[in-house]
C-alpha cells in the first residue's frame, strides 16, 4: 500500500469514527441530561451534592492504572502500523495482567482506609442527613475497582483507531444507570445506596458482556492468554504508561478533586450547581473530544510512517473547528438562564457569573486539548507532565486561599482558570515547533 493509498485510509477511518461518535456521544449527552433531574429528584440537593462527591473520589480510582491504558493505546496503534500482530497480542496480555496485580491490592487498601477514617469529617457531611456513607463508599470501591480491569477493553478499541465502539461502551453503561436511576425513582425511594448501586454496577455489566465479544468472536487474534505476559513489554507499555499517569493524577488534582474541595470548603450543596454548568458547558467539551479523540490515535499512526503533511492538514482543520466551538460557548452563555429552567426547574438557583466563569474554563481545556492529543500521539510527553504537575502543586493551596478570602466558588473556577493557561500556551508552542520540525532539547522530549 502507498503511503497516499494509507494517508486515504486513516483519513476515511477518521471521519467514520468521528461520525460515529458523534452519534454515540449525542445519545450520551441526553442521557446525561435525563440524568441530572431525576438524581436530584431522588435524592435532594444535599445528598446529590453528596453522590456527586463521591462520583469524583471514584475518579481517582479509574486513574490508578498508572498510565497503562493509554500506554496501551499508544503501543497498540505503533505495532499494528508496523505489523507487529504477534506483540500486539503480547502487549495486551501483559497490561490485563499488570492491571489485575496493581487492582486487586488497591481494592483492599481502600477498604481499609474507608474502615479506619472518619469519612463524614473528610467529606464535611452530615451523620443525619446520611447514615450509611461508609457502606456506600465500600460498595462503590467494590464496583468501580472491578469495572476497572475490563475497561481496558475501550483502551483496546482506541489503539485499533475505533474511539467509537469505546464510546460505544461507554454510552451502554451510561444508559443501563439510567434506567436503574429511574426505577429507583419510580420505586419512591430516597436511597444514595441505591443509586451508588446502579451507577457502579451498570458500566461492570456492560464491560464484561463486551470481553468476550471482543477478545472471543472479533478478535482471538488479541485474545489475552498468560502465557505470552512478557516482562519486556509490560516493561516498554510502563514506560510510556508512567507519563500519562503523571499527568492524569496531576489531572484529577485540578478538575476532578473539585467537587471535594466545593464540599470541604463551602458545602456539599454547592457542588449540584457548579456540576450543573459543569455538564451543561462540557457539552462542547464531548463535541470537541469526539472530533479530537480520533486524532490521537491517527496521529501516532502518522508519526510512525512519517506523515507529517496528514497532521499539519488535520491541524487547518481543527482551527476552524476551535473558533465554532467559541461561537457557540458564547450562545451556551446567553441562553443559559432559559436552558436552566427547563432542565431543572427552579430547584436550584445559578448565578450568571457561574455560567460566564464556567465556560471560559472549558473554552481553556478545548483549546489546550486542541494541541495535546496531537502531542499525546506523538508521544512527546515531557513538557505536559512539567506543566500539568506544576499546575496541581499551585492549585489546591490557591483554591483555598482563595475561597478563605472570597468566600465565592465562582472565584475557585477563575482558579481553575488560571492554573490551566501556561499549560496551554506550551502546548501550542510545542505543537508547532514537531511539526515544523523545529524541536529540540525539552520541546523534543
Amino acid at each position: 500500500m502507498t503511503g497516499q493509498d494509507t494517508s486515504q485510509k486513516r483519513s476515511s477511518l477518521l471521519r467514520k469514527n468521528i461520525i460515529t461518535s458523534f452519534l454515540i456521544k449525542g445519545w450520551s449527552a441526553i442521557v446525561v441530561f435525563l440524568m441530572v433531574p431525576v438524581t436530584l429528584h431522588c435524592l435532594g440537593d444535599y445528598k446529590n451534592g453528596v453522590w456527586l462527591t463521591i462520583s469524583s473520589l471514584l475518579l481517582w480510582i479509574d486513574n490508578m492504572d498508572i498510565g497503562l491504558g493509554n500506554g496501551l493505546r499508544n503501543k497498540l496503534a505503533a505495532h499494528i502500523a508496523h505489523g507487529e500482530t504477534a506483540r500486539a497480542r503480547s502487549l495486551v496480555s501483559s497490561t490485563f495482567a499488570m492491571l489485575t496485580c496493581i487492582m486487586l491490592p488497591a481494592m483492599v487498601v481502600l477498604l481499609a482506609i474507608i474502615l479506619m477514617s472518619d469519612t463524614y469529617g473528610f467529606l464535611n457531611v452530615s451523620q443525619l442527613e446520611v447514615g450509611d456513607l461508609d457502606t456506600v463508599l465500600m460498595v462503590t470501591v467494590i464496583f468501580v475497582c472491578s469495572t476497572f480491569i475490563f475497561k481496558l477493553t475501550g483502551n483496546f478499541y482506541m489503539g485499533l483507531q475505533l474511539p467509537a465502539v469505546s464510546n460505544l461502551l461507554i454510552a451502554l453503561g451510561q444508559t443501563l444507570a439510567l434506567i436503574g436511576t429511574y426505577a429507583v425513582y419510580l420505586s419512591g425511594s430516597h436511597s444514595l445506596m441505591h443509586i451508588a448501586l446502579v451507577n457502579t454496577a451498570a458500566p461492570l455489566i456492560v464491560y464484561v458482556l463486551a470481553y468476550p465479544i471482543t477478545f472471543h468472536s472479533r478478535y482471538p487474534q488479541m485474545r489475552p492468554s498468560l502465557r505470552l505476559v512478557n516482562l519486556s513489554e509490560a516493561k516498554e507499555v510502563m514506560s510510556m504508561g508512567i507519563k500519562f499517569f503523571i499527568m492524569q493524577i496531576s489531572s484529577v488534582v485540578l478538575f476532578m478533586s473539585a467537587n471535594i474541595l466545593i464540599s470541604k470548603l463551602f458545602s456539599p450543596a454547592m457542588v449540584t450547581p457548579y456540576t450543573i454548568t459543569y455538564r451543561y458547558f462540557s457539552l462542547m467539551l464531548v463535541v470537541f473530544t469526539v472530533i479530537c479523540m480520533p486524532y490521537w490515535n491517527a496521529t501516532t499512526d502518522a508519526y510512525e510512517r512519517g506523515d507529517m503533511q496528514w497532521i499539519r492538514s488535520a491541524n487547518q482543520k481543527l482551527n476552524l473547528m476551535t473558533v465554532l466551538i467559541f461561537i457557540g460557548m458564547c450562545v451556551m452563555v446567553a441562553v443559559s438562564g432559559l436552558v436552566y429552567s427547563v432542565w431543572i426547574g427552579d430547584e436550584v438557583s445559578i448565578d450568571i457569573r457561574m455560567s460566564i466563569a464556567m465556560a471560559a474554563y472549558i473554552f481553556i481545556l478545548i483549546y489546550s486539548m486542541r494541541y495535546s492529543y496531537f502531542i499525546n500521539g506523538i508521544g512527546k510527553l515531557w513538557l505536559q507532565q512539567l506543566f500539568t504537575v506544576s499546575a496541581a502543586i499551585i492549585f489546591i493551596p490557591l483554591a483555598y486561599t482563595v475561597a478563605h478570602w472570597s468566600h465565592d466558588v465562582i472565584w475557585f473556577v477563575a482558579v481553575m482558570c488560571l492554573v490551566n493557561i501556561p499549560g496551554l500556551v506550551v502546548n501550542r508552542i510545542q505543537f508547532g515547533k514537531l511539526i515544523n520540525g523545529q524541536a529540540t532539547g525539552a520541546w523534543n522530549r
